[in-house]
């Protein structure tokens, strides 16, 4: 099963965007894209919800519960 982080890497990489990228677009620091992608600290629901937004995904997508 994909987790949270290597989806969010691999959405962010497909989108050509940077970690200071999107983080501007999600409102946190570049420093907490890369602590989401390595699991080291999971988002908030309202940034989660920020995240599904930006690639047009669903929470259970980003999880890792759907394809």
């Amino acid at each position: 099963m994909i987790k949270f982080g290597e989806r969010l890497k691999e959405l962010r990489i497909e989108k050509n965007l940077s970690a200071t990228d999107l983080s501007k677009m999600v409102g946190v620091s570049d420093s907490t894209i890369i602590r989401w992608e390595s699991l080291s600290m999971l988002p908030t629901i309202d940034k989660l919800d920020a995240i599904c937004d930006v690639f047009g995904v669903t929470a259970d997508y980003m999880i890792g519960r759907e394809d």
